[in-house]
């Protein structure tokens, strides 16, 4: 819970900071008097002025913050500051200063691609375990133990590559073009005919639903480490153990013992182990713990010892600082149009809006990308700078892409539009964004906590 909370506050702190200071940064330049910078909404926590007489605020509700310029349309302007209030600057300025925060949030997150494609990693290749017969897969001939290399023409080293690039056909017709290779070398194309594939489906599952498993390294079930007072150790295993059978099923890997564990919460089950080369029996009760879809599952408090993958299996990643950067953007550039298309999708009911996500969701997945290490984490802070960037785009008014429109339009006609359009289109956009607010976190709350 504390790495969550620690996860969510860091997430939200840097992002939100770094938008606004977009703002910030482009209306000095342009010679604007900024009153307030706030992080956060509410009741302030902390507050300081800088030289220039800005006002810099950390406030009690963490979702968002602002920059607030002098303004006539806010309050009374002196007129020896008339100069340096943002509605009398040019509107070529004017855009400048809004368009600045989602800007700001693009260049983080290239910042943050750059950087994880900076340290390298060693990634498992994606190669095909099993593929399910009369799936769609099958039907296209794909093979277990073929190497993935291509979907849809872009080239794909890892899994999570080539999710991302399944993702971006859901909801779709026609075919989905993948170049698999032996693991010897020979490629070999297939064509996946899908037809409305996962159209509207509440969390798609591309491999799945295509029939594809992931190959996966046998897991000897030999235990590594006992948690304290936990199931596994009041039950008297002990590091080194081999499990053998669990209530008369046979044991040929871990997986095995973590999906008869999670079935049987609270159940005593007949365990037979090997123990330096002597068989026992060990009568075992898991504990019980609600799951992430909500369901009630079975632990026991015990590790495995972990295996290594073979060379052949694995692809080292490892980049130079320019092409780090180069992929930095086109990870950015890639990230923001497949959010595009995602919205667009929820528009037309091709992707369902019950996948939409709020601030649960995103403090939950903080925190186990934080527990996974610096890279995941930083994965995870890019993506959803790249989100925030495009969601701030969007012209809806409130937003900064809906003042975007408006100072576009005074741009191309020569003067802007009435103040009582204008106040319209604010309470419209009001009304969009604290709808599509509260049915984010309902999504969150439906996805958690009820795990319908």
């Amino acid at each position: 819970m504390l790495q969550m909370l620690f996860a969510t506050l860091v997430t939200l702190g840097v992002l939100i900071t770094f938008h606004e200071y977009g703002h910030y940064w482009v209306a000095r330049r342009c010679g604007i008097d900024v009153l307030r910078f706030s992080i956060g909404f509410g009741k302030p926590l902390f507050k300081w002025k800088n030289r220039h007489g800005t006002e810099f605020v950390v406030a009690a509700i963490p979702l968002g913050g602002y920059v607030k310029m002098l303004d006539e349309r806010e309050g009374d302007v002196p007129a020896d500051r008339l100069d340096k209030a943002f509605n009398r600057k040019p509107v070529l300025q004017r855009i400048a200063v809004v368009a600045a925060g989602p800007i700001a949030n693009f260049l983080l997150a290239i910042i943050f691609y750059a950087f994880v494609f900076g340290l390298g990693s060693t990634t498992v290749k994606p190669i095909v375990g099993e593929v399910t017969p009369e799936s769609i897969a099958a039907n296209a001939g794909l093979k277990a133990e073929q190497v993935i290399t291509e979907v849809d023409g872009k080239a794909v080293l890892n899994w999570t590559q080539v999710q991302l690039a399944l993702v971006r056909r859901i909801g779709e017709s026609g075919e989905i073009d993948i170049i698999a290779e032996t693991m010897d070398g020979f490629p070999t194309a297939y064509s996946l005919k899908i037809n409305h594939w996962q159209e509207g489906v509440r969390d798609p599952k591309p491999f799945e639903s295509l029939g594809i498993k992931p190959f996966q390294l046998s897991i000897p079930p030999i235990l590594k480490d006992i948690v304290s007072d936990s199931a596994a150790e009041n039950a008297g295993l002990k590091s080194g153990d081999e499990i053998i059978s669990i209530s008369g099923q046979g044991i040929s890997d871990w997986r095995d013992v973590v999906s008869l564990i999670q079935a049987n919460p609270g159940q005593s089950l007949l365990m037979v182990i090997n123990r330096n080369n002597q068989t026992k029996e060990i009568n075992l009760t898991p504990g019980s713990k609600t799951s992430d879809d909500g369901e009630l599952i079975g632990f026991m408090g015990a590790s495995v010892q972990t295996i290594s993958w073979p060379k052949e299996y694995l692809v080292d990643l490892e980049y130079g600082v320019f092409d780090s950067f180069i992929l930095g953007v086109e990870k950015t550039w890639d990230m923001s149009v497949l959010t595009l298309e995602s919205i667009w999708k929820m528009i037309t009911g091709l992707i369902s809006v019950e996948n939409i996500s709020g601030p649960i969701t995103i403090a939950k997945i903080a925190g186990d990308s934080a527990g996974y290490g610096l890279v995941p984490f930083l994965s995870f802070l890019a993506y959803v700078s790249v989100s925030l960037g495009v969601l701030n785009l969007l012209p809806i008014p409130v937003l900064d892409g809906g003042h975007l429109v408006y100072y576009l339009i005074e741009f191309a006609r020569g003067k802007p539009l009435s103040q009582s359009i204008q106040e319209l289109g604010l309470r419209l956009g009001v009304l969009m964004i604290g709808s599509l607010m509260l049915f984010a976190v309902f999504n969150d709350i439906s996805r958690w906590f009820i795990g319908s």
